[in-house]
Formats: C-alpha cells, sequence, structure tokens
C-alpha cells in the first residue's frame, strides 16, 4: 500500500457558515474529513487552474489559420531581417 506524503503546512481559512455546512455535507457523503476533502478540493482546483493557463484552445477556425500561419508564413519585415543579421554577426563574433 503506496505511503502518503507527510504533512508539513497548515492553512487556515475563515468561511461562511453555508459554505461550511455544504464542505461537510460533502466531505460526508465522500466518507472523509473535513480537512481531507478540502485539500483534496483546493489542489484538484489548483491543477485545473494551472493546466488552464498553459493548454491553448482554439476554434476550428482558428486552428486552420495557426497551421496556415506554420506551414507558410508571411516573408520578414525588413527590420526584422536586419535583427536577424546582426544577431548572426554577434553570434560570429563571439565564436572566434
Amino acid at each position: 500500500m503506496p505511503q502518503e506524503p507527510a504533512r508539513t503546512a497548515r492553512l487556515e481559512a475563515r468561511i461562511a457558515p453555508d459554505a461550511l455546512a455544504a464542505v461537510k455535507r460533502a466531505a460526508e457523503i465522500q466518507g472523509r474529513s473535513v480537512s481531507d476533502f478540502v485539500v483534496a478540493a483546493a489542489e484538484q482546483a489548483a491543477h485545473r487552474t494551472i493546466e488552464e493557463t498553459q493548454i491553448i484552445r482554439l476554434s476550428v477556425e482558428d486552428q486552420r489559420a495557426f497551421a496556415e500561419a506554420i506551414l507558410n508564413p508571411p516573408p520578414l519585415a525588413p527590420a526584422m531581417e536586419r535583427a536577424i543579421e546582426r544577431y548572426r554577426q554577434i553570434v560570429a563574433a563571439s565564436v572566434d
């Protein structure tokens, strides 16, 4: 049976009585302590929030536009061409 990691930090929060009643009821339904329920719910919400910021969801139309831009990029602006050339000069000078 896998060991549960030791809990080393404490978290305290103020909660409205009606919200606490809902949390207690939900914990009871799952057969968990209020503390375990709150920690699990907070961790799930944290993972979901992090995932939502790391995954970009595009409509079908936006997916097509993105793929088209990758497969057939527009020509570089003159300023970008100059920046690339300057970068190459700097890199070449640093190698010598």
